[in-house]
């Protein structure tokens, strides 16, 4: 691979790490703007830049290890230079150690350090050495090995220990590191699974099935997802299988008036619309334009006609929707950690005090939904996340404060999935522990006597 497209790298890596963008967006933006490389290019560029951010906890306790020079206290340009390198010769195979050395040194010259060239040629080739014996903590410290060794910060990994043990959380740590294909929802309603999937399996799409519900699918060997018939005809749709489950216990009933409150980019919206079987009507809503226009341009694609979008603040009641809905959806705004493994950039982001905030935004998102649902009518609470602060946490609050009651979630779930809490009305799930991201769903109903 050439300088140019390890400068590609550099800047998207300068976005990611030094102003805060998220690392999906910023790959994705990135991608679109070399549409003309070769695919083997673009796959280099998407695979460093995100194994650079997953790892890079490791990668800095290695740079540590080699620099005087400690790796918060560098450039950031020299630091993020270092950091894809150290990733390209710890974990790819494909170029040659001392290549990937030498464009380094010659990506720190073209940026204007050529006085730090040879830093960066030092360092590196002390790593590379040395890669065979690097030092990581040791089990005396199972702390501090599992936060090196997963690139995780070390007081998630305490917390989670706390609450989950240390099997489950070794077993959590190593699923978000796991590649994963991409997983579909096959629309159902006026169209069927084995045309989406034939035309898949002719564009040479590798399809696979999805645990837990027979419409999900994994697929993989594509270059670029809208290139695909069934996708701009509306057939699938990218979703885990965890928010798919959010649809099968909320189990719309044909002709029901249904509220997604924190909707974009819509999949849980359309996948309520589907089951509607093209008869009620889902109001999919979002705080600014550009997440409602994300809405949109994903129920044109559908083809659906019992689903639009509008823009509305979840924190703001509109004396409109007083005992308005029989379905409302509250999939809330949380810390994420059950989708660490798809934004790999989340677990560097959050913090106990921006946790402590969410749980207070859910909470005001709750105050509103309840109002919105009629009596008799559902509210379903989710989250993408496996913090008890927000998710059970939260659900024993709510039904303390309003004048609902959770309803068992066995009548909706996949047998295996079925038992424990889910009788209780809510479900925790763990990646790792079961085959999808991890999630929080809980089924709530509105007294009709009170």
């Amino acid at each position: 691979m050439t300088t140019n497209i390890r400068e590609n790298i550099l800047e998207i890596l300068m976005e990611i790490n030094e102003e805060g963008e998220y690392s999906h967006i910023a790959i994705r933006r990135g991608l679109e703007k070399l549409l003309y490389l070769p695919k083997q290019e673009r796959a280099f560029l998407t695979r460093v830049c995100e194994g650079t951010t997953e790892y890079r906890l490791q990668i800095d306790y290695i740079i540590d290890q080699f620099s005087s020079v400690k790796v918060e206290k560098m450039k950031p340009v020299i630091r993020n230079i270092l950091r894809s390198a150290v990733y390209q010769m710890r974990w790819m195979d494909s170029v040659p150690d001392s290549a990937v050395c030498n464009e380094a040194v010659k990506l720190a010259q073209k940026k204007g350090f050529y006085n730090l060239k040879g830093f960066v040629n030092g360092v590196l080739r002390n790593i590379m050495r040395n890669k065979e014996q690097l030092k990581f903590p040791g089990e005396d410290r199972p702390v501090d090995a599992l936060s090196v060794r997963y690139s995780m910060p070390r007081w998630l990994v305490e917390r989670w220990i706390g609450q989950y043990g240390r099997k489950t959380t070794e077993i959590m740590l190593a699923d978000f590191m796991k590649e994963r294909p991409t997983t579909v929802r096959c629309r159902q309603y006026m169209t069927s699974r084995e045309v989406a999937v034939k035309s898949m399996e002719e564009q040479g799409v590798k399809v696979e099935q999805a645990p837990y519900l027979d419409y999900a699918y994994y697929i993989s060997g594509y270059d670029y997802l809208p290139s695909l018939e069934s996708f701009f005809l509306g057939r699938i749709q990218p979703q885990d299988v965890s928010s798919m489950l959010v649809g099968e216990i909320a189990a719309p009933k044909e002709g029901s008036y249904c509220i997604d409150l924190c909707a974009a980019p819509g999949g849980k919206s359309l996948h309520l619309a589907d089951k509607l079987k093209g008869t009620g009507r889902v109001e999919a809503r979002d705080l600014t334009e550009y997440k409602v226009d994300l809405i949109r341009e994903n129920i044109e694609r559908s083809g659906l006609e019992n689903i639009y979008a509008r823009r509305k603040d979840a924190l703001v009641f509109d004396p409109a929707d007083k005992d308005a809905a029989d379905l409302v959806l509250a999939d809330v705004p949380c810390s994420g950690y059950g989708v660490i493994g798809h934004k790999t950039d989340i677990k560097y982001k959050m913090t106990p005090a921006k946790e402590a905030d969410l749980v207070l935004l859910q909470r005001r998102i709750l105050h509103n939904a309840a109002q919105c649902v009629q009596p008799g009518g559902t509210l379903i609470y989710s989250t993408c996340t496996i913090n008890p602060r927000e998710n059970e946490e939260n659900v024993r609050w709510f039904l303390e404060q309003y004048p609902f009651e959770a309803e068992s979630l066995n009548p909706y779930l996949p047998e295996e999935l079925r038992g424990g809490t889910a009788e209780e009305g809510w479900l925790q799930l763990l990646p790792g522990i079961h085959k999808c991201d991890g999630f929080f769903i809980a089924r709530l109903v509105r007294k009709k006597d009170e």
